[in-house]
């Protein structure tokens, strides 16, 4: 970000799975936009989400429905959806106490444990490929495996499909894989079980 805004460069960030999934502050990264969902670490409803715009650049950035020329310099006119669903919004309180109660050290303590569980177990096997560094300073519970010779949509498919676990195949010209992201209420068992799962695919195939 402080590279982009040394260039004169707006910088926006994606922030979809870092906040409340390892404790950062979004001040410390100077962007000039920062927006992401809340349901996917925070727990929060489907729907939620928050927006930081840098106050300069608020009354240059036009909402997605009109706000009245009142409202030009103020965050908020981005609020202007029309009618919103109370219980989505009043339930963020609740997920940011949930939060909150565990501690963002606390949780990511437990989502690097069961991240680093499946996929040094995994690494060790033939054929495996661990894309996602071990290192905590470049991850935390997210990781994406990809399995040598077998297509990732055909074992996302499998796993739901035989196991009901789900993942998210991720398929690029360079590399393909699926990416796993166990959360704090995923137990001991439930990252064996998938670690059976794909042991059993390592030696049987699909």
């Amino acid at each position: 970000c402080q590279m982009g805004r040394e260039r004169g460069i707006e910088v926006i960030v994606d922030g979809a799975h870092a906040y409340a999934h390892f404790p950062f502050k979004q001040a410390d990264l100077d962007c000039d936009y920062y927006g992401t969902s809340l349901h996917k670490w925070l727990l929060a409803p489907h729907g939620t989400g928050f927006l930081y715009v840098r106050k300069s650049k608020i009354a240059g950035l036009w909402p997605l429905m009109a706000a009245p020329d009142s409202m030009q310099k103020d965050i908020r006119k981005f609020e202007e959806i029309g009618t919103h669903p109370a219980a989505n919004h009043n339930a963020i309180a609740e997920a940011l106490a949930f939060h909150e109660g565990i501690g963002g050290e606390r949780k990511a303590a437990r989502l690097r444990y069961l991240k680093d569980r499946w996929a040094r177990r995994l690494g060790d096997q033939k054929g495996i490929h661990i894309f996602t560094s071990f290192d905590p300073a470049q991850s935390c519970g997210l990781a994406l495996v990809g399995l040598e010779g077998v297509d990732s949509t055909k074992l996302a498919d499998h796993l739901w499909d035989r196991y009901r676990i789900i993942v998210v195949a991720i398929v690029h010209e360079e590399f393909q894989g699926i990416c796993v992201t166990p959360n704090v209420y995923t137990t001991i068992g439930e990252i064996d079980t998938f670690c059976d799962a794909m042991e059993k695919v390592i030696k049987n195939g699909l």
